[in-house]
This record gives C-alpha cells, structure tokens and sequence, in this order.
C-alpha cells in the first residue's frame, strides 16, 4: 500500500472520473440532495496553457458543440485565425472582469457572443436549454504547470479543475503519512506560489483548497503571506474540524460532493459572486462550508415537502447569516418542483437589517441582471403596499419585525398562493420601541422602580414571532425559515424539528464553540472579571513592585463593598479602567459599552459620565442609547437629545449607531437597546451594571465577539452584578464546554516565567535581540527567525513529555499576561520582553505529529499578526535585563509530603478550608478519582522517566481531566476544587504524594 502524496492525487483523481456512487462518510448523517459524484475527464499537464490559463481544445470543443452559429460566424470573419482571436479574447476577458462575471454574462469577439457554460435549468420545459447544460466539460489534471515567470519555471499545482476549459479551483495536497498536513499546504500557497502569476490573479479562479485527509481550507484571493485561508470543514462534535470517516478519507467530501458536476455549476450560478470596489481589485465571495450545506438541504428539503413546513437554522454570530439568507432567498424564489412549478410564489424576508436588504439587492442582481426583483416595504410602508406587493408577484419581499402580524394575516388569506416566510433575528437590536410604549408614559422616580418595569419588558423579536405565529396557527401554505444564533426554547419547539425523543433541535446548526474554534468570533469568556475578583486583583498588586502601584492604588481607592456601590463609583472605576487600560487595545481603536439596568439608569450614568470626563480632562467621549422619554429630577431626556448636548452637534436616534463607528465616541451606554446584530468589531470592553441571566447573558456579552484581524485579539467583561457561576450556566447550552476561570494570582507569572526558563532553551541576550527587533520601527521577519533558531534547536532535543509541559506553560504565561494587563500596567519591561516572545516561540515550537492548522498565519507572518506597541507600557531596549527567577510558593519535594490517610485528608480539608465533605461520600470520589490515576499509563510513563516537578504537569492535565469528568456526577465537590484556589493547590499536592508512593520507583 503507497501512502505517497502521489497516491492521495490518484484516488481523488479516481473518483472524480469513475462516478462512482459515493456513501456517507462519517457519523453523520449524510446531506439531503447528495450529487451525483465523478463525471470528469483526465487530461495532462501537457494540453494546459499556461499563458492563456486555458485548456484550448476544451473551450473550442465546448463553443462549436452548442454553438455552431455563432462559431460560424467568427470563421467567417477571422477565418484561421478564429481559434486563436477567441482564446485571446476569453482570457483576457477573465483577466480583466473575474472567471465568475466571464461565466455568467459571456463575452464578445467581432459581433459573435459567445457562453461559456450553462447551469441545470430550473425546469425541463426547454430541451434544447437541457441538451446544452449536458454538453458541460469538466477536466482534472494533475501536476499542473502553472509558470509564466522564470523563476517560476518547473513548479506545478497538485490539482487543477476545469469547466469547458476555464480553470475553476486549484489544490495542493498533502497525505499526513507522510509528514505533512494542510498547514504545509497553506505554507506552500503563501510562500511558494506567486500572485503575479495569471493563474493565481484575483478572480481567474473560483477558489484554491489546502487539502489533507483530515482537513480543507480555501482561499478566493492569493496574495503571498497575507493570504487568509478559510476553514471549509463540516464541523466535529459542535467544534471545528470533521467528522472521523469508516469509509475512507475524512476529507472525501470535498472531491465526492463539492466538487461534483451538478454542484460546481450550482456554485456557479447560485452561489459565487464578485463584489465590486472602486479602485480595488474585485472579491471573490464563495461560501463557507456550513453556509453550502444548510442551504442546500433546506432547498432540498423543502422541493420534497412544499410549502407549510418549519425549519430553525441556528447559526452562530461570524456565520455569515446575511449571506446565508441571502443566498436563501434567491434560490427559494426560483424553486421548481416536479411538474415545473414554483414551489413559493414568493419569497418574505423579515429583517430589521438595512445591510440586508441591501446584499439581497446585489445578490439578486449578480445572478439574475434584473432589476426589481425585491421590493422593500419598509417603516414608512402600510399594509396595503406589503398586499400589493405580494399581489404583484414580487419575487422577495423585505419587511419588518413589526408587520410580521400583519403578514401572517394576508398570507393565509391569500391562500392560493405559497409563500415562503425567512426570519431574521437582528430586529430588536436598534428599537425596543414596543416594549416601551408602556413605559413612556410612567413616571418613574427610582432607580429601583426603573430597573423593576425595564426588567418586565424583555419581549423581543422571538416572542413577537411566536405569538403571531401560534395565534394564527401555522398556515398550510407558508413554510418559515427561522435563523437565530441563540433560541429561546418556545422557539425550538415552534420552528425546530421534532426528534424521535420528543425534543426538538435545530434543522441546520453552527455552534458557538465552533465559530470560535475556526477563528470567526472571539471568545467572550477569555478575560471575564467580577467585581469583587477586580477588586482582590487590585489588592494583591498594590505593592507588588511589577504593578504600576500609583494607578492600582487610584484603582483601588474608588472600591467599596459592592453593596454600597454607587452608579458614580461605578462610573469612577470604569472610565479610569477604560483610559489606563483598555482605549489603547485594538490599535489604539478600542471601544466600550457600559449595560445598565433600565433606561432611568442610563440616563443618570450618562450625565455622570459626561461630567467625570469633563473633569478628568479624558481624551474620548460618551453616547447613550436608550428608547423613548425618560422623566428625571423635573426633566425630560431622549437619546438623540442627550448626545446632540454633549456632543455639540445634532444626532438622530437612527444616527448613534454610526456616531459611534467614527474616532470621537469611544463608549456607549446602553438600555436594553443594540441586543442583537450590533456589529461593532472594535468593541473590546464591557461594564455590566445589570443582572443578567439565561438567554439575555449570552446575548448582552455576545456583543463583543465580533474579530478585528489583526488588532484585536480578546475581549474584557468587568462584572458589577452577576456571579461566574451564572454566566457560566448561561453559556453551557451553546459553548459546549468549560467556560469560566475564577480568582487569579499576579504571582504565577514569575512562577510560569520560572519554568519556562528552567528549560533553558534561550538567553536574555538571545531575549533582547528579539526585543530589539521586534520593536524596531521596520523589524525583519528573516532576522527574527534565526533570532528564534537557536531556542527551536534546543526545544527539539527536550524530551516529548518536556515539550508538552514547556508549551504548557508558555501558553499559561502569555494568557495570564494578557489578562492581567486588562487591570494594572507592569513596570518591568523583562516581562512584557517575555510575553511576546513567548507568544511566538509557542508556535513555531511543534510538538511531533503536531497539527495547528489555525495558527499557521500566526507562525509565519509575525508582522501582520505582530500585537501592536500602543503605549501601555514602555520598553527600555538599551537595558540587558536581569534572570528573574521565580518567587516561592511552587510546590517543591512533593515526594517528601505529609502521609495522611483519607480520613485525615478530608479532616483537614474541612477544617482549613471551610468545606463539608462527609467521609462516606467523599470517599468515594477520592477512590474514583485514584482509580482513574492509576490507570494512565501516560502518566505512569511521565513519572518513571521525569523529575517529580515536571512529572506533575501531566499530573495536574490528567487530573484535571478526571474532574471535568466529575461536572454531573459529583458538581459540588468539581465547584469546591476549582473555585478555591488554595483548596484546589493542596488537594492536587496530596494527591500528587500519594500517587508517587503507590508507583514512583524507589528513590525516585
């Protein structure tokens, strides 16, 4: 059996000519409407032009097969040289206008007009259109050489695709087996393939793939070590990645069903676009492969079902929803069923978002070139225009949350006709206009009685959606296509699919946990701080000399027992966090939002706030947005007067949202407005002042999740109100794993920095170079890897289980570092030296078999990636720097620890600690938790052949590991270990010493 690259090329060259039919692959349940796989042909190398980037004979043989008029007329006007005026036309025209607009709308040559391909007809009632979308080529070659440059000559892609001649996607393969994966794919476009090359131009292809047999990932635009590769996986156990296969490659769906005939030309005409910028280079859009799939099975399944269906799609924020609906909606609006009728009449899209409605209308066009197509019945629109529009025959309709009533009722009396209804969550985001109609015309006085009416108003898009709906019972000539990124459970049982246990689950699903897996969104949770965990931070740093104690010490002045809190201490610490620590992230762009808990609250935070930046002399400022009236001290107030005051210019309610994107307004105040669909991805801070729970937590904090490549790399939340173990249980439905961390101490950085330069793989001097490199105002990417080259060389002779324990605690450090850089700044410049060197020695440093996929961008591109210098803290690079080494505290001589029976352990943890563990259960849990211990043989292993200290990071892994375990079985003992760090030290000290006794090797 070969396991060459070679062979990997061969069985994707197999099933792409044998059509063979393919089965499911994985544990997953194969997709609806699978295409039928195989139909190419083979050519090579030899037939491919690598000047013209065509496959001549393939474009002239498609062209005089389904259009010999037109060819007629070419020869008779160019005669012998037809052929060659045409292929010279056709690429430069892709050249020029973008393979995609090539394909869709043709080209020109001496007034004969030419097709280059014909997508599968919505119906069969044209057979000469059929005869046509049969006559489609599609070619693979192998070992494609590409090169038009000198220095280029002898390269070839591992694949190329081609429709009737025309290059569509390119690929380069790696097999695993033989000690590559996809990231050298990746490696091998960014750095060995020229953009210059025609080949490789934006727009001459659909897409390029980095594949292994395990993972793909896409790019539309090459553009050497910039160029961002995509994920294009189907997703493993709610996370990134995909689903282990029993029938072959994991990867096979690529080549068996992306790739397919019938799929290529749907991509063609249904999916791929270019967008068109002013003086840019146009993009291509392709979609990701959670978008294809679950827009194709709801397709499918609503040709196989017609109209009067459900389906909930829950796709995470940085899925692309817009793009999914859109894509949705165009393709719904054209569905034929058997007897070549549409299957909808028309097609209502309810949304509350302008950039919808605004990609609808461009999308639309890219494919159809006809304008018209959707009509928008907006805020200004009665009833009547939404009758008259579907009445007309709209093909999509776009409308508001707020007529959605008013919709269902004229649908189901028009009942002849079959609408399809697709409903998007971003409405309540910019309103909350509903809610508070009530209010407006209360008095309110306190801020208790605020909080309490404000806190009674929670209904929102979802609920307005399922009352009308259920009111008027689902129609049997509507289908509804709801997409959320978090469901309430009524509306899981409304528009969810109804599984053989009676619960209910979404029809297509892109979990949280994998957006953030795949890079889309940010992990919210990453830096999530109480009050009183700021507080106790603030009081451990205050004489730490590290620390910049005159701003701890500022800090800490403005805290008292959050009981007595005011909304002006609260302010007070706020503003001081977001100027000393938070302002300068994000490239000096970050932005803050401060969650109050009623609209009375916002109000009065708003005036403090003014004020305090006023007297601080504070170089940003401030914007509320709340709805309607509020009535205080004898005073009215609305958002667009409040900010129009404090700004000096006039700003609308509908204009706070694009006030704040501009440089002047740097925090928004908010009150139960901008829940949703608020897209500001330079949002990096939150100030919550308001209980949240369940649903409304994950929505509130998921307002920061939005990425901002490259600057912004995390996200703060500083929690006034709310304990971690609620956040946490809010998040668990949708994040599918360990959430929250508790309490840190500052200490543990010189502990992790102890340890990594216990391994000794680089000098201070080896430090500073990189220091001075790295800060120096054009630093050079070739200088800085050989200034990393002797630390690799060192890493690579430690021992696998040392690599393991050093990558650990470069990846502790670093986070830690970052994290408590969002409380104090440091003094010493050895430990801000460190954290960025440590950041890039954890990936350059590989462990064996090792695949980081993800951070291969990080690896290789230290300058586009390079956490940018804003002034924080100030490095001083003429110092050399002393060896800090670490403080005590590190559990040294484990093996020389007290011998206590179980019994006297639990004693004495109750008795230190406050806990109240019975013996007879916990008893139990220790035994379990021993018996798993001593059945690793990893950890046997990491014991017999390491020092005691190193043994106990694989220790510490495997017993955390068994106490996640523990979350449902034992979750109060889990909550005791992890939530207090000095029970969880000395419990894992004496476990650690009995362990070594029952099977360290004497002496050891």
């Amino acid at each position: 059996m070969s396991i060459s690259e070679k062979s990997f090329e061969e069985t994707i060259e197999a099933a792409l000519c044998a059509g063979a039919p393919g089965q499911p692959r994985s544990v997953r349940e194969a997709p609806a409407g699978l295409f039928e796989p195989g139909g190419y042909r083979q050519r090579p190398p030899a037939d491919y032009d690598p000047a013209l980037c065509l496959i001549p004979e393939d474009v002239i043989a498609f062209l005089q097969a389904t259009q010999p008029e037109e060819w007629a007329k070419l020869k008779r006007l160019k005669r012998e040289g037809a052929r060659d005026s045409l292929l010279r036309r056709l690429s430069e025209e892709i050249g020029r206008r973008g393979v995609v607009d090539v394909l869709r709308k043709g080209i020109k040559d001496s007034g004969a007009r030419f097709q280059l391909y014909y997508h599968k007809p919505a119906s069969t009632l044209n057979p000469e259109i059929q005869q046509h979308y049969r006559a489609n080529g599609f070619t693979v070659m192998r070992q494609v050489h590409y090169a038009t440059r000198s220095g280029d000559a002898g390269k070839s892609l591992d694949l190329v695709l081609f429709l009737n001649g025309i290059p569509l996607f390119t690929a380069e393969l790696k097999n695993e087996l033989t000690g590559q994966n996809v990231t050298h794919a990746i490696r091998q476009y960014q750095r060995d393939r020229d953009p210059r090359e025609p080949l490789f131009a934006a727009g001459r292809c659909l897409a390029h793939f980095a594949v292994d047999t395990h993972l793909v990932y896409f790019t539309t635009h090459l553009r050497g070590e910039k160029t961002a590769f995509l994920p294009f996986n189907q997703g493993f156990e709610r996370g990134a990645g995909n689903p282990p296969s029993f029938f072959g490659y994991d990867t096979a769906y690529l080549w068996e069903q992306v790739w397919a005939r019938d799929s290529v030309l749907n991509l063609v005409q249904n999916f791929v676009y270019r967008l068109e910028s002013a003086g840019k280079e146009h993009t291509v859009i392709f979609p990701r492969y959670h978008q294809l799939d679950a827009v194709r099975r709801l397709l499918a399944d609503a040709l196989a079902h017609g109209a009067g269906q459900r389906y909930l799609i829950q796709h995470s924020a940085g899925s692309g929803k817009s793009y999914s609906i859109a894509w949705l909606a165009h393709q719904l609006s054209t569905l034929h069923d058997a007897e070549n009728k549409r299957v909808f009449d028309s097609i209502i899209v309810v949304t509350d978002r302008r950039v919808l409605d605004q990609a609808l209308q461009r999308h639309v066009e890219n494919f159809e070139q006809t304008r018209g197509l959707v009509a928008n019945i907006g805020e200004n629109q009665h009833s009547a225009d939404l009758r008259k529009a579907l009445e007309e025959g709209k093909d999509i309709i776009v409308t508001t949350i707020q007529k959605f009533p008013y919709i269902v009722d004229t649908i189901g009396a028009m009942s002849q006709a079959r609408f399809a209804v697709i409903i998007d969550e971003a409405h309540s985001s910019q309103g909350g206009e509903t809610a508070h109609k009530m209010q407006q015309v209360l008095n309110v006085s306190t801020l208790e009685e605020a909080e309490a009416i404000d806190a009674d108003s929670g209904e929102d898009w979802e609920d307005q959606v399922v009352e009308a709906a259920r009111s008027r019972g689902m129609l049997p000539n509507v289908s509804y296509f709801a997409f959320t990124a978090t469901p309430k459970a009524k509306t899981l049982e409304l528009f969810g699919t109804r599984r053989p246990d009676g619960q209910y689950e979404a029809f297509s699903l892109y979990a949280m946990k994998q957006a953030i897996d795949e890079g889309f969104i940010l992990d919210v949770l990453q830096n999530y701080i109480t009050y009183q965990t700021y507080w106790n931070l603030l009081k451990k740093i205050e004489d730490d000399p590290t620390y910049d104690k005159k701003k701890a010490t500022y800090l800490l002045k403005h805290f008292v027992d959050l009981h007595h809190i005011t909304i002006e201490r609260k302010a007070e610490i706020m503003l001081a966090h977001f100027d000393g620590q938070a302002r300068h992230q994000v490239n000096g762009q970050a932005k803050a939002m401060i969650v109050t808990r009623s609209r009375l609250h916002a109000v009065r935070y708003k005036l403090i706030i003014d004020r305090l930046i006023r007297e601080h002399g504070y170089p940003f400022e401030a914007l509320v947005a709340f709805s309607g009236k509020v009535d205080d001290g004898g005073k009215s107030y609305t958002e667009s007067g409040m900010n129009s005051e404090s700004s000096g210019e006039r700003i609308p309610e509908s204009g706070t949202a694009d006030a704040f994107k501009g440089e002047r307004f740097r925090i928004m105040i908010v009150a139960e407005k901008f829940q949703t669909g608020f897209d500001e991805p330079r949002l990096h801070t939150m100030y919550v002042d308001k209980r949240l729970q369940g649903l409304h937590a994950v929505q509130t904090l998921s307002r920061l999740n939005r990425i901002y490549p490259p600057h912004k790399k995390e996200v703060v939340v500083i929690d006034f109100v709310n304990e971690v173990e609620d956040i946490e249980a809010a998040f668990l439905p949708y994040y599918d794993r360990t959430l929250l961390s508790h309490e840190t101490d500052p200490n543990l950085l010189y502990d992790y920095e102890g340890e990594i330069r216990g391994y000794n793989l680089f000098t201070d001097d080896d430090l500073n170079a990189f220091a001075r490199e790295y800060f120096s105002p054009n630093p050079n990417q070739a200088k800085l890897y050989r200034i990393f080259s002797p630390a690799l060389a060192h890493f690579e002779q430690l021992e696998n289980a040392d690599k393991k324990a050093c990558k650990q605690f470069l990846k502790k450090y670093v986070r830690l570092y970052a994290f408590l850089g969002q409380v104090a700044r440091f003094q010493d410049p050895e430990l801000e030296k460190l954290y960025y060197y440590a950041y890039y020695l954890d990936r350059l440093a590989k462990l064996e078999a090792e695949e980081l996929p993800l951070e291969i961008i990080d690896a290789i591109d230290l300058e586009s990636l390079r956490v940018q210098h804003t002034g924080t803290s100030r490095i001083d690079l003429k110092q050399t720097g002393a060896t800090l080494e670490p403080e005590s505290g590190l559990p040294q001589g484990m093996e020389d620890a007290e011998k206590e029976a179980l019994s006297r352990i639990i004693a004495e943890l109750n008795q230190r600690f406050g806990t109240e563990w019975t013996e007879e259960d916990q008893l139990r849990v220790i035994e379990e938790i021993e018996r798993g211990l001593d059945t690793s043989l990893a950890l046997r292993n990491s014991v017999a052949v390491n020092t005691p200290e190193n043994a106990k990071l694989t220790f510490d892994d495997i017993l955390d590991d068994l106490l996640q375990e523990m979350i449902d079985t034992h979750f109060k003992f889990y909550k005791q270990i992890n939530g207090n760090p000095d029970l969880g030290q000395r419990f894992r000290e004496i476990m650690y010493t009995r362990y070594r006794e029952r099977v360290a090797p004497p002496g050891a």
